[in-house]
């Protein structure tokens, strides 16, 4: 794989680019590939593993080594799990007879026992001064020494790597796919659209980027190699100058705006000038982003160029040198004069906006003849709006539709969560329906034909990916309010982080919720055994990386939910750690092991968010006693040091059940309206049709007919229509 970029087609797609290289005879070596590859959960197709056989030896294992580092690092294998205890999940004592070993171990010892002495004639002793506790009293080839091997079982999980072309066209294809998304995507997917970028620069160019935090990405790559940026807006300007500056596309986050060179300087203010000279009214769209667009002036020096005026108009609007009259200023006025169907018939110019309004601009009408209006004006604009909008919208009503009363989750784009009790006027039953039949004949009509539609069930109910912000990097991450089977015995949590600069303390908990969201009892640190499950230990800094799990026997948990936390107890935060990640493994009571083994993760999520206490998914039991798991991608803010699953549990309860208790709108809404032009429509049961298909699973079968469109949580955003 001497593709510098074939990593991030295996990453995304789950296919190896086809190696170039001499023929020969590579079965042995292809043999040896695919038996690493199962040692983490990984394996090559039928059609791979032969076409790996007749290559040369070297090929193949110079294929090989780069392919392993990527998986392993996709399921969280590319670390060593050390677990404080080294025998877990056996022997671990209770929680109070090992701290009072510690005390015991820290008395014994000539250089702590004085201050321990100390603080036990005060009554307080602080476990992290004690010699003993949080730093593992082993290392990691004891622990590995310790443990049996992993007996195979039927549910362990199996990725399959499927063949692709060769290495460049796989690249730009993931470029276009990337690039051309109708949906943002997530942290990951902007740094690694920029990298594609960068190689496609002057290769082949989507026909669109619908999504301005996208397009800045290829902007900003196009331009550093010498092409012409597409701007159609004056916040494409501002985005593109935060992606050249290595800062927040999408302008949640101030960016430190960089010195820029001359030519791109001239870049940036002829775009400025060509946009707001074709439509002088967009000079209102600076107005949002004024202190950014003050900031991003002091860098451009536009006085410097007269060629340019509209440019300079641009910052004379920030300064509020400059009027600028918003389009939501005008709206605003109608409304204030009670004239909703004005304010409507002034929103068709920009139907986004217009279809985000509805429920305000219901609400407020005083009579049925106004919402007649508002729906009419709503209704004609559809087929200008964007997928992401139509399908946003179509969630939001229904939930509008079901009683008022509940509560209103608010998620940024962070993930940062709070929820409010929903006290807004009921919409009229029979304006929504109107709305939702109109809206699902619009989505219908921009789905392809699906021809053979073949569906896994236990992808129905992943919610759609509207946004990439309502999801992280990682491996088997779906988006927020997806709901999952859950098939194990032994359900473990695991975590690992690696501190930048300083001491950094993560501790992984897991808090038990009955069917009111009462707590019903934890594991943490302070609580290391319950009837149903065990935690590894507590570690208190990570200058080479650490681990912690939590095992759990789900046939033996009382409550009806189970929530899994990291709190960062000290030190770095998320975003500052060079590492930090969170995941799951299942596996069967008899299958023995270590603490972390590669092939029965189902999920690894980074943690990269904002707060201090992360919530990456919450596992629920349904009336027929199965568990399923609940993506929840959550961040609360938490204390800046010292956070504990105890002094959470109310607000970790009223969010879960916020999420939980909200109908996301799921792959099931879009099959649904996709069977209506299906020829035919399969689930999914282990056989291979004959001809093409449209499959939709959480993975592609082994098999499937080469003409087959294939969906699955890598490409899931591809099924939103434009």
């Amino acid at each position: 794989m001497a593709h510098p970029l074939a990593s991030l087609v295996v990453r995304h797609t789950h296919r190896l680019p086809v190696p170039s290289g001499p023929e020969g005879r590579g079965e042995v070596a292809a043999r040896q590939f695919d038996a690493a590859l199962m040692s983490a959960g990984f394996k090559l197709s039928a059609a791979l593993l032969e076409r790996l056989s007749g290559l040369s030896d070297e090929t193949v294992v110079a294929t090989a080594t780069p392919v392993l580092d990527c998986v392993r690092a996709m399921v969280g294998d590319h670390v060593e799990h050390n677990a404080y205890f080294r025998d877990f999940p056996a022997n671990v004592p209770d929680t109070l007879d090992f701290w009072a070993r510690c005390v015991r171990e820290a008395l014994s010892d000539d250089a702590s026992r004085p201050g321990t002495l100390a603080r036990l004639r005060a009554g307080v002793v602080d476990l992290l001064s004690l010699p003993s506790y949080g730093r593992p009293q082993h290392t990691y080839a004891e622990l590995l020494a310790a443990h049996d091997e992993l007996i195979a079982a039927a549910g362990d999980r199996v990725t399959v790597l499927h063949p692709g072309g060769p290495a460049e066209d796989e690249v730009a294809a993931l470029y276009l796919a990337l690039a051309g998304s109708t949906t943002p995507l997530g942290d990951e997917g902007l740094r690694d659209l920029y990298a594609l970028a960068e190689h496609c620069a002057d290769g082949p160019q989507p026909e669109t980027a619908p999504v301005r935090e996208n397009r800045a990405v290829v902007n900003a790559a196009r331009l550093t190699a010498g092409h012409e940026p597409v701007l159609d807006t004056v916040t494409d300007v501002l985005r593109l100058a935060c992606a050249l500056s290595g800062g927040d596309v999408t302008l949640t986050e101030p960016t430190r705006f960089r010195a820029l060179s001359r030519p791109v300087r001239r870049a940036l203010l002829a775009g400025l000038d060509a946009v707001v000279a074709a439509a002088p009214a967009k000079l209102a769209d600076v107005l949002a982003h004024r202190e950014p667009f003050k900031r991003l002036g002091e860098r451009l020096h536009p006085h410097e160029y007269p060629r340019w005026p509209h440019a300079a108009d641009v910052f004379a609007v920030a300064r509020g040198e400059k009027e600028a009259r918003t389009l939501e200023g005008r709206v605003e006025e109608l409304l204030g004069a009670d004239d909703v169907t004005g304010a409507a018939r002034l929103l068709t110019a920009a139907p986004g906006m217009l279809l985000r309004s509805l429920d305000r601009l219901l609400r407020v009408c005083r009579t049925q003849e106004d919402r007649d209006a508002v729906v009419a004006a709503a209704e004609r604009v559809l087929p200008k709006v964007s997928g992401r909008v139509l399908l946003s919208v179509r969630e939001h009503l229904h939930h509008r539709a079901r009683d008022t009363g509940g509560s209103r989750v608010f998620v940024n784009r962070g993930g940062r969560a709070r929820v409010v009790a929903d006290t807004r006027a009921p919409v009229p039953p029979t304006d929504v329906a109107r709305l939702v039949a109109a809206l699902d004949e619009e989505t219908r009509r921009r789905l392809p034909d699906p021809g053979h539609l073949l569906i896994d069930p236990d992808v129905l109910d992943v919610a759609l990916p509207l946004s990439g912000r309502a999801t992280t990097g990682g491996f088997g991450v779906l988006p927020r309010g997806s709901l999952t089977p859950v098939r194990g015995e032994l359900l473990r949590f695991f975590v690992h982080w690696k501190q930048r600069r300083r001491r950094t303390d993560y501790d992984l908990s897991a808090l038990m919720l009955d069917a009111g969201y009462e707590t019903d009892r934890w594991l943490s640190y302070t609580a290391l055994k319950q009837f149903e499950g065990v935690h590894s230990g507590d570690v208190t800094e990570a200058p080479d990386g650490a681990s912690e799990f939590i095992d759990l026997r789900l046939g033996a948990v009382r409550g009806a939910f189970i929530v899994p936390q990291v709190h960062i107890y000290s030190g770095e935060g998320f975003d500052e750690a060079e590492e930090s990640f969170f995941g799951f493994m299942l596996r069967e009571e008899a299958q023995k092991g270590r603490p972390f083994e590669a092939r029965t993760v189902r999920m690894k999520s980074e943690l990269r968010g904002p707060g201090r206490v992360a919530l990456p998914l919450v596992f629920l039991r349904g009336d027929d006693g199965r568990w399923h798991a609940k993506w929840l991608h959550l961040y609360l803010r938490g204390a800046p040091a010292a956070n504990r699953v105890e002094e959470n549990q109310l607000s970790v309860a009223t969010l879960v059940r916020g999420i939980v208790e909200r109908d996301h709108l799921t792959v099931r809404y879009l099959t649904g309206l996709m069977a209506d032009r299906a020829t035919a429509t399969t689930l999914w049961g282990g056989t291979v049709p004959d001809g093409p298909v449209t499959y939709i699973g959480l993975e592609r079968p082994d098999g499937l007919h080469p003409d087959s469109l294939v969906i699955t949580p890598e490409n899931l955003r591809a099924l939103i229509p434009g």
